[in-house]
């Protein structure tokens, strides 16, 4: 089995042992070779080896499946910007996700275009995953397409497969078309999840205003189960992506200029 994902097998056979001993089993005298204390060692430090790399693998194929945007595996407290006045809120929801997940309760990042709302969505979810906790990272847009060419009992599938997460994050609500068939196919992502008693983390560039005091009851029944189970956390400050924007052309304008 470990040479078959890709692991090298250990062999006790060519382990160096200690003095034979004489052990009686099932009425019968035996005699054994017994490991010598540095070759146990050796062998139980290949063991954690192995179950080092397995973990790691794991953890590889769930952000592969729960990350359904190759930019998302880069969103990282590692990489991000400690001086952002939401980091302490992303750091502690993770640092307390067990009593958050007893509850249900999850998160409401909105705020401008650019302020790092998905981001820190993003840095929670590797976080989380980093630790063994299945998460999944989507946007409204990825959903509507998947859900666009179901057929009603298929539908109803997929959002229940949702739920195999234990996270559920959905990035940019408010970016989709206004018609009825998408507040529906929205309103029913939002509900399952609400249903299932499971976290989930929503981005949005709306304000909290709009999303307090909707416009009629289609987007109230929405925006409702959103703000039940979503603490809602504020971006404001400098749009990041508009800064990155501009370095990365005053570098580039650096290299044509050399």
């Amino acid at each position: 089995m470990l040479e078959k994902s890709g692991f090298k097998a250990f062999d006790v056979r060519k382990m160096p042992y200690k003095k034979a001993e004489k052990i009686l089993f099932l009425g019968v005298e035996r005699v054994v070779g017994c490991l010598c204390q540095c070759a146990a060692e050796e062998m139980e430090r290949e063991r954690e080896k192995h179950r080092e790399e397995e973990e790691l693998l794991h953890i590889r194929q769930m952000k592969s499946a729960g990350l359904q945007d190759s930019t998302f595996f880069d969103y990282t407290f590692a990489n991000c910007d400690e001086t952002h006045p939401c980091v302490q809120y992303a750091r502690r929801y993770v640092g307390n996700y067990a009593e958050f997940q007893k509850n249900g309760q999850g998160l409401l990042f909105w705020g401008n275009v650019g302020t790092g709302k998905t981001f820190l969505a993003g840095c929670i979810a590797n976080a989380l995953m980093e630790k063994n906790i299945p998460v999944l990272m989507t946007s409204f847009p990825k959903l509507l397409n998947a859900l666009g060419g179901l057929y009603s009992g298929e539908k109803n599938e997929y959002l229940k497969s949702l739920n195999q997460y234990r996270l559920l994050i959905i990035d940019d609500l408010g970016v989709e078309r206004d018609t009825p068939y998408v507040l529906e196919t929205v309103y029913l992502v939002i509900d399952e999840r609400y249903k299932s008693g499971k976290p989930f983390i929503i981005t949005t560039n709306l304000s909290l205003e709009k999303l307090r005091n909707p416009a009629d009851l289609e987007h109230g029944r929405i925006y409702d189960r959103i703000m039940e189970r979503c603490v809602p956390v504020a971006f404001s400050g400098k749009n990041y992506r508009t800064d990155k924007g501009r370095k990365n052309m005053e570098n580039a304008a650096g290299i044509l200029k050399a």
